[in-house]
């Protein structure tokens, strides 16, 4: 067995497992049946409730909806789990700082707000019901404070937005959170690829899963806009089988983003684009 152990995973993917574990129990299905009822495999659902793979989004769908489960949280807790594994996570020490009209919290409160936010999540997709209650009963236990804890949403503001996004990860900016999906394309390498758009940072960006090595996706305004195209491309394995963004690209409402994809295997480029 090559995955670490259990214990040794990050919080983020070790959050994510446990909620999947969950899920799945509640569902009753053996791994058998759970590839025969969903698009992936039974060694694959091993690894992702092991913690030893980041499963795709498409595959968390899958399991909450067979556990009867809404999706919208554990997705949020999978775009937690997706920018650790992907290493995107920690922001760049050379990245200016982001305009806000607040004061930023110290350090301290911002790492417990983080860590009130995935003990949520991770609570509310691993309980059937009442699960955010049992969660705020859980966290206020810990803390040791009665008193009502602060918006789980104010630690994931975004840390830009329109033109200070301009080249910039949507991850670490945070413009992940809670992502409109704008387009899809399947390219004829098997290549996924996503036009995604956050309203709250006006911005967007694309992503590619099921790719190859020397891969490469950029982002551009289609009507006309100033910026330059930015690229993403695939660089190992690891990131072969994950998913990899572009960077960010302003896009105010009304404004159309066009993705294209190139592959390393010399066929033709593809390009699909959306409007805002």
């Amino acid at each position: 067995m090559t995955g670490r152990p259990q214990h040794a995973l990050p919080p983020e993917r070790a959050r994510l497992a446990a909620a999947l574990r969950e899920l799945r129990t509640g569902t009753g299905l053996s791994l058998a049946a759970l590839a025969a009822k969903t698009t992936f495999s039974k060694s694959s659902w091993e690894r992702y409730l092991n913690g030893k793979t980041l499963p795709p989004s498409q595959a968390v769908q899958e399991l909450c909806r067979l556990a009867g489960e809404p999706e919208g949280r554990c997705l949020a807790l999978w775009e937690l789990a997706e920018s650790e594994w992907s290493g995107r996570a920690a922001a760049r020490p050379t990245d200016p700082p982001v305009p806000t009209d607040r004061a930023d919290a110290d350090a301290g409160t911002a790492a417990g707000g983080r860590g009130a936010v995935m003990a949520i999540l991770a609570s509310v997709c691993a309980i059937a019901a009442g699960g955010l209650s049992v969660a705020l009963v859980l966290l206020a236990g810990h803390t040791g404070d009665s008193r009502p804890s602060a918006p789980p949403s104010s630690a994931l503001a975004p840390r830009c937005r329109g033109a200070t996004c301009e080249g910039k990860d949507p991850i670490p900016m945070t413009c992940g959170t809670h992502p409109l999906t704008l387009a899809s394309h399947r390219t004829s390498t098997g290549a996924h690829l996503e036009l995604r758009y956050s309203a709250e940072c006006r911005a967007g960006w694309a992503r590619m899963w099921s790719t190859r090595i020397g891969d490469r996706l950029e982002i551009d305004p289609a009507d006309g806009g100033t910026s330059r195209p930015h690229t993403a491309e695939i660089t190992d394995g690891i990131a072969a089988q994950s998913y990899v963004y572009t960077p960010m690209t302003e896009a105010r409402p009304g404004a159309t983003v066009r993705a294209c994809f190139r592959p390393v295997t010399g066929g033709s480029r593809e390009c699909f684009d959306a409007r805002v």
